[in-house]
């Protein structure tokens, strides 16, 4: 028993149980499934959930893996998260190095059934390639509307021909007016965001966060993006970081920057009161939605809701 438990607690051979355990899955797209049954859908993250929750509605079973407030750059799949993505008709997940410690059961799931990368549906002209890791695409495609709703439409597509695979395009017709719904919404997203954020004087548009997840954002909507981190929460920080941080705050006279849901408050806290030690007084301009959505059932508990609300304060805290 003490060796078992050993083994249990061994990252290595935990993934490796997994991973073979994948490995014997019966390929269950083989067989056709009765009209009236559900498809089940299983997302990694909750914009992803939400997307297909809008598009499939009750004719599927959507789950995320990921719920609010959950970094997706440090989650490790649980035992339950296992059995819900063996029993999953169909995965969708972001890709792009987002879900970094999902990969391997990613690529590994996929030799049994549909398993779908959102970002891989995208013009790899069309992505941002951060200046440290020229290699590595930034995940958070999300933060662009427009973006998103090329991805969106990507794994769409990929929902009609696996709803062909196991129930003959039944539902076809229903998801395609769905998707063509939704991505009305989007654009209708895309204008209200525009109208409110032209509001914000030019010099103002600086946005300052825990981690450079808002590069998308910055540039569909014409704003200076700075983040203590890099594009993962993996990636380390240190006393140059912050204090370059706050030199740039201090020098472009920034009024306010963000804390963000998913991340740790103290690296931010740590910049405002080293401008503080310079005599400039930054505000905590707010608490963003960046690598999951709000609770279920709240405004920011969807996609279009969370961008909204990120909208709204931004705009409050920077014009």
């Amino acid at each position: 028993m003490p060796t078992r438990l050993l083994i249990l607690k061994n990252k290595k051979a935990y993934l490796f149980l997994i991973l073979f355990f994948i490995s014997f899955l019966p390929n269950s797209c083989q067989e056709k499934k009765r009209a009236n049954t559900k498809l089940k859908i299983v997302c990694t993250t909750s914009m992803i959930a939400d997307v297909f929750q809008q598009i499939a509605r009750d004719s599927a079973e959507v789950v995320a893996l990921m719920g609010a407030g959950v970094d997706p750059h440090l989650y490790k799949a649980t035992h339950g998260d296992i059995k819900k993505l063996l029993s999953a008709d169909v995965v969708f997940y972001n890709g792009l190095h987002l879900e970094g410690k999902m990969g391997e059961i990613m690529q590994k799931l996929a030799r049994q059934k549909p398993v779908v990368a959102l970002g891989e549906g995208l013009d790899s002209a069309r992505l941002i390639y951060p200046m440290e890791d020229a290699h590595t695409p930034d995940p958070h495609i999300w933060f662009d509307v427009m973006l998103w709703k090329e991805a969106v439409r990507y794994g769409a597509i990929a929902l009609e021909r696996i709803d062909k695979e196991l129930f003959a395009g039944k539902r076809a017709s229903y998801f395609r007016k769905n998707t063509e719904d939704y991505l009305q919404k989007l654009d209708s997203l895309d204008r209200a965001v525009r109208a409110i954020l032209d509001h914000i004087p030019t010099s103002q548009k600086v946005l300052i966060t825990s981690h450079d997840a808002f590069s998308y954002f910055g540039r569909a909507y014409q704003f200076e993006v700075r983040g203590l981190q890099g594009i993962s929460t993996l990636s380390d920080f240190g006393l140059k970081d912050v204090s370059d941080l706050v030199n740039f705050i201090v020098k472009n006279k920034i009024k306010a920057i963000f804390v963000e849901t998913s991340v740790s408050e103290q690296s931010i806290k740590a910049v405002i009161k080293g401008c503080q030690a310079q005599g400039h007084q930054v505000k905590m301009g707010g608490k963003l939605f960046s690598d999951a959505l709000g609770k279920t059932g709240t405004l920011e508990g969807t996609y279009t809701g969370m961008i909204q609300s990120n909208v709204k304060t931004i705009a409050n805290a920077l014009k």
